[in-house]
């Protein structure tokens, strides 16, 4: 459970920082601010599935070792599509936009896609290459 621990700060960092009221958020330009969103998106949702995958591979379960990509990604999918639910029914001030989860699912597939590079370069941080 040790190694999901930084999972579960960046879990806890996406509900707090999409919890946000609306007019809480700066507001800039109207182009600006859908480019840098997405980008905010997509590296939010990058770095959970990173830390997921780190956990994966560093736990104790064999099963999850061996298919690491797919048991973190399916549901850190599914936590951002959970999250833009939440903006649109719970959350004040905010709402539900399918391009927010596909920026959310855009920075899980990249973490997916781009483990190992990064792996080797956080080797200092205990990041175990993805066989």
């Amino acid at each position: 459970m040790k190694h999901h621990v930084p999972t579960l700060l960046q879990a806890l960092l996406i509900l707090i920082l999409c919890g946000i009221p609306g007019r809480d958020i700066p507001h800039v330009s109207f182009l600006e601010m859908l480019a840098f969103d997405k980008w905010v998106h997509a590296g939010i949702f990058f770095a959970l599935n990173l830390f997921a995958m780190r956990g994966c591979l560093l736990g104790q379960n064999d099963f999850l070792k061996r298919h690491a990509k797919w048991a973190t990604f399916i549901p850190c999918v599914l936590y951002g599509g959970l999250i833009e639910i939440l903006q649109g029914v719970l959350f004040s001030e905010r709402s539900a936009d399918v391009l927010d989860f596909c920026a959310n699912s855009f920075g899980c597939v990249v973490a997916v896609l781009t483990y190992n590079f990064f792996a080797r370069k956080l080797q200092r941080f205990n990041f175990p290459k993805y066989a």
